[in-house]
């Protein structure tokens, strides 16, 4: 049965149920826009195939944005990361940008990195732990450089804890 805007809102606003995290809820919020179907290319298809996705939040700042598709990657990853437009292609894109759930396309995405939610990791075949405060997303990325450079052999990420319901 194909969804409408009314059916996203409610999904979107079930994920958001989900998560505590104020600063992110707020943000999200702020970038939310009423769901509008845009046709977008499916460049693994027939040349010239398209199909329907639901514009959902939009970033300005990166030209990105968050849709909603039961076609193409969905229905097993029907969020993705996409360009608004401009020089950009309105097409599906990648595998890689398309997500099981509304909040792993937000993490994923330029708008997160809005926030000071970046922690930098140590991570081992076991265990993943934070070795940094909560900071801006370049700083993070900075603190991982200074500890590959002091401690080359150790592996380091950016990642965040805001918990949340995942798929």
């Amino acid at each position: 049965m194909p969804i409408d805007a009314s059916a996203l809102v409610a999904l979107i606003d079930g994920e958001l149920d989900c998560l505590s995290d104020a600063r992110v809820l707020r943000h999200i919020r702020s970038l939310l826009v009423a769901p509008s179907a845009v046709l977008r290319a499916w460049n693994y298809g027939a040349p010239g195939e398209r199909y329907p996705c639901w514009a959902v939040l939009d970033h300005p700042p990166s030209n990105t944005g968050i849709a909603y598709c039961d076609r193409g990657f969905g229905p097993r990853c029907p969020w993705g990361l996409v360009w608004l437009g401009g020089d950009r292609p309105m097409s599906i894109g990648m595998d890689s940008s398309w997500f099981p759930t509304f909040l792993g396309a937000y993490f994923d995405s330029f708008a997160s990195t809005d926030l000071p939610i970046w922690r930098v990791f140590e991570v081992t075949s076991t265990t993943r732990v934070a070795v940094t405060d909560e900071s801006a997303w370049e700083f993070a990325w900075e603190r991982v450089r200074d500890c590959q450079q002091r401690e080359p052999p150790r592996r380091y990420e950016v990642g965040h804890s805001i918990r949340y319901r995942q798929e």
